[in-house]
């Protein structure tokens, strides 16, 4: 069997409670296992858990068999590498060391089956949100971090929670791809390809699945779309590069 990669983004489990964010957790399963025979390896791009944040003896409860998932895979010798998103920015090693998963906190340049691939989440990157650019200096300030796993888990997961859904709220999307001059991953792309040409660009955050032929004929911008309400992915094997929806 032909070994594939595969990269996901913008799970944001524990989006709610109860039962549908259980179901929608069940799903990210049974996509994980229909994958793990031809997977050589996973890229997570960002925002797989609703809000994240790990104390130094504590981590938010639920995801069990997510998590659960993740480390069977591992163990089963597939690597997987989790990029942290604007909403999960706070992984400190503890799925390192639990389930030995890679985590990225920035973007990473790598070479994959002979074409070199640029992988990030997203946030932040391109022209314009300045004010998100601002409050993700201060969110991701080792000394700010320090003084919030100060606050008990109840009081500071609960307030992390109701922030992270009034930024969830503030960056839907717009209902579709808006052109390349006003999507700013496009704009970042084809700046940064100028100075270093990559063969792929693949992102999370923007929760539109996107396949963007970039200026100079070359590069491609991949969004991977989301895990909310549409469950898409992208699936690259050597030769070509596809995005896919997950139906069963």
């Amino acid at each position: 069997m032909s070994k594939k990669i595969f990269f996901a983004s913008d799970f944001h489990l524990g989006l709610r409670s109860g039962t549908v964010d259980r179901e929608r957790e069940r799903k990210v399963v049974r996509w994980l296992a229909s994958i793990q025979e031809e997977a050589e390896a996973i890229y997570l791009l960002g925002d797989l858990f609703d809000f994240w944040f790990e104390y130094k003896r504590v981590v938010p409860k639920g995801h069990l068999r997510f998590l659960g998932k993740l480390a069977e895979l591992s163990d089963g010798g597939v690597p997987i590498h989790i990029f942290s998103g604007n909403h999960d920015a706070w992984m400190f090693g503890y799925l390192e060391d639990e389930l030995n998963l890679t985590i990225q906190h920035r973007p990473l340049s790598i070479e994959l089956k002979g074409k070199k691939f640029y992988l990030g989440h997203g946030d932040g990157l391109g022209p314009g949100d300045h004010g998100y650019k601002f409050m993700k200096k201060i969110f991701r300030a080792p000394f700010n971090q320090w003084l919030f796993a100060r606050l008990h888990p109840n009081f500071g997961l609960g307030v992390m929670q109701r922030f992270s859904s009034t930024s969830r709220e503030a960056q839907k999307d717009s209902g579709g791809f808006l052109g390349a001059d006003k999507e700013w991953l496009v704009q970042f792309c084809e700046e940064h390809q100028k100075e270093d040409p990559h063969d792929y660009y693949i992102f999370g955050h923007r929760h539109w699945p996107i396949d963007h032929l970039l200026s100079d004929g070359r590069g491609r911008y991949i969004n991977c779309g989301e895990w909310i309400t549409q469950y898409e992915y992208v699936v690259y094997d050597g030769h070509s590069l596809t995005l896919q929806k997950y139906t069963e």
